[in-house]
């Protein structure tokens, strides 16, 4: 129960939060170079790295962490508990009378199926929160993708945030629109960038197929509506 525990310590939200701040010491994305006059012009981009590392995503995500802080405390306290009873069996066991051990072992248990049902709820909720922001979010950077690319001359971007996408390989000096991405959304919805600590780096949007092993878990789906190059439909 412990290692499930430690799963839930960087479930969904705080996982993709310490992903990408890893990336924070990378060098920024080069910005696209214009491709020659009557070339067909092919874009790729990490959308959903690219939601994180909007200033709205940051922020709306640091909000979703903080709102599950008292849930993941009470699953760590019922956690310490149960392992607080099982040392106690397994130093004392034998030394207790067989009431008081089957009264010991059976309190374990119970506490151990509310450990396990409280943290499957807390994670589906998490990621179903996560999910709907990502997808909040997501819409709107679509209109944003379909404005640069017009006005840029693209005629394809490709979406390379799924490990299964079809990019082996991408010119990032020349393809990669993800930071032109973000600094277009962040621009449009006039949201700051988040506040922090001293020391902490900030997020910088890198991209391309390389770099799947930073991906968030929960996908985004394109809206219907819109008739620019989208994000490949994920579930």
């Amino acid at each position: 129960m412990t290692r499930k525990l430690a799963g839930f310590v960087v479930f969904a939200v705080i996982l993709t939060l310490t992903a990408f701040a890893q990336t924070g010491n990378a060098a920024p994305t080069p910005t696209p170079t214009a491709a020659p006059a009557g070339a067909t012009r092919i874009g790729i981009i990490n959308i959903q790295q690219a939601i994180v590392a909007s200033n709205e995503g940051q922020r709306d995500l640091e909000q979703l962490q903080k709102k599950f802080e008292p849930r993941q405390a009470e699953l760590q306290k019922l956690n310490s508990e149960v392992e607080d009873l099982k040392k106690q069996l397994q130093t004392q066991g034998d030394k207790l009378n067989e009431e008081t051990r089957l009264n010991l072992q059976k309190n374990l248990e119970a506490k151990q199926k509310t450990l396990q049902r409280n943290l499957e709820d807390a994670q589906n909720d998490a990621q179903q929160q996560q999910g709907e922001l990502f997808n909040r979010i997501g819409q709107k950077m679509m209109g944003v993708l379909e404005k640069y690319a017009k006005s840029n001359g693209y005629s394809l971007i490709v979406d390379v945030s799924s490990p299964q996408s079809p990019v082996l390989w991408a010119d990032l000096a020349s393809t990669d629109v993800t930071k032109a991405i973000v600094d277009a959304y962040n621009a449009q919805s006039g949201v700051p960038a988040p506040a922090r600590a001293a020391g902490t780096p900030p997020v910088k949007p890198g991209g391309g197929a390389a770099t799947t092993s930073t991906v968030p878990k929960k996908p985004v789906t394109a809206p219907a509506s819109t008739s620019a190059p989208a994000t490949k439909p994920q579930h």
